[in-house]
């Protein structure tokens, strides 16, 4: 069973040079999986041991980092971009992919907008499914008059 303390999604959005909102930057840290593709158990005893303390202070050992990966600026739609080869139909800040700085071509999830209430979650390994719902849940967690 995955535990609310078994990941941390940190979100972001910088504000670009005309003050404006740019795509949200997103860092997700999971624990890692053994060589037998078992999920390594991350249990907190003390603050200093949570995935959020251990992140901060680089001690990255059986755990994982993913971050999104960074759209790009399309000039034809004066808008950030990014391709979900056809599984995401609407433009949202709350679509993303999550990829490995060791190969951004490796997408483990990806989220977006299909229509106006309805999303679409897709996920591979090292993520499990409860993984990838509630790092797509985080996504929603923002004011929405601020969007």
């Amino acid at each position: 069973m995955i535990s609310p303390a078994s990941l941390l999604t940190l979100t972001d959005q910088d504000t670009n040079v005309l003050g404006f909102k740019g795509p949200r930057k997103m860092k997700v840290v999971i624990p890692a999986m053994s060589t037998d593709k078992e999920r390594l158990s991350v249990k907190p005893r003390k603050d200093s041991e949570t995935l959020l303390e251990r992140w901060k202070n680089g001690q990255m050992t059986d755990l994982l980092e993913v971050h999104n990966k960074q759209p790009t600026w399309s000039e034809e739609t004066q808008a950030y971009v990014l391709n979900f080869h056809g599984r995401v139909t609407q433009a949202s800040v709350k679509n993303f992919q999550l990829v490995h700085s060791a190969d951004e071509g490796y997408i483990v999830v990806q989220f977006g907008r299909v229509s106006e209430d309805v999303f679409t979650l897709d996920y591979k390994y090292p993520v499990c499914a409860v993984q990838a719902f509630a790092i797509a849940l985080s996504s929603f967690d923002s004011k929405l008059a601020c969007e």
